[in-house]
């Protein structure tokens, strides 16, 4: 018997929250696509009822598809396509304050005047809204809380909000991670550089990392460290954030970071999809600064 197909149609008014709608799918599982022409759905349905790999699509179709309105429930209501149209709205008042905040102009207000194109477009869109399967205002909602609303209703249990972690090491002679949103140095530890026998070693090595982990303080900041990121990381996830980057730093990035990152990310990983990188391990320059 074949799989039924799950197919959402997100459109609505310019403005009320179908990007956000489009990447909440796509972070859910969904094939998406965005602003389809109408007169190509069609031969897009065909090709998702034909392809045993594509079981669950989400398509953004804007009031730009101006021939929405004569073929939309034609081709979504065959026996071969059901579809699930989810039909986004806001008052006049909360879109208008999104586009002057965006400094966009709406697609329809070619003499620029944001109520005109409001206007036409509720009138274009009326028939569409009429056929809708839900109909959601978002005047309420922030990006966070529309997703996790979207989430909590489309969501088939195999699919939750991405959570990603990356565990980075880093020298600080090469420069601050850009990318890091925690930052922790560890140059307070007994540094293994001085040690003829692991200078030219990393923190991959068991006799490095046992080294570092041996050091005085090191072992009372994992413990610190661990409690402090059991007690935010979930509380990040509540607030959107879908990375998080992390970054252990010493003085070249080949000993000390290294070993804590690995410790760390090993850590971590049993909870949380995780990433452990090493910036700067293969940088072995030449300098008076040690690692």
């Amino acid at each position: 018997m074949e799989e039924q197909k799950q197919i959402v149609i997100i459109t609505g008014m310019s403005g009320a929250g179908k990007t956000v709608a489009m990447q909440a799918f796509e972070d859910m599982g969904f094939l998406t696509t965005d602003n389809l022409p109408a007169t190509l759905l069609p031969q897009f349905f065909n090709m998702v009822r034909t392809n045993p790999t594509v079981n669950r699509v989400a398509l953004v179709v804007d009031v730009r598809a101006l021939d929405l309105i004569g073929n939309l429930n034609e081709i979504t209501s065959t026996k071969e396509n059901t579809a699930e149209i989810i039909y986004l709205d806001a008052s006049d008042q909360e879109l208008v304050a999104r586009y002057k905040e965006s400094r966009r102009q709406h697609p329809l207000a070619h003499n620029g005047r944001i109520m005109e194109g409001l206007k036409k477009e509720r009138s274009v869109l009326k028939g569409v809204k009429e056929r809708a399967n839900i109909v959601i205002n978002t005047d309420e909602y922030s990006p966070r809380q529309f997703r996790k609303m979207l989430f909590e209703k489309f969501s088939n249990g195999e699919h939750k909000a991405p959570f990603n972690v990356q565990v980075m090491s880093f020298g600080f002679k090469y420069g601050l991670p850009l990318d890091a949103d925690l930052v922790w140095d560890i140059r307070f530890l007994k540094n293994p550089y001085y040690d003829e026998q692991l200078r030219t070693l990393t923190g991959l090595d068991k006799r490095v990392y046992d080294y570092v982990m041996q050091s005085d303080g090191a072992q009372a900041f994992y413990e610190t460290y661990m409690k402090l990121l059991q007690l935010t990381l979930p509380r990040y996830i509540l607030e959107g954030k879908t990375s998080l980057v992390i970054a252990i730093g010493c003085t070249g990035g080949q000993h000390r970071s290294v070993a804590f990152a690995e410790r760390i990310g090993q850590t971590i990983e049993k909870t949380y999809k995780t990433r452990i990188t090493h910036r700067d391990i293969e940088l072995r320059k030449e300098s008076s600064v040690r690692s």
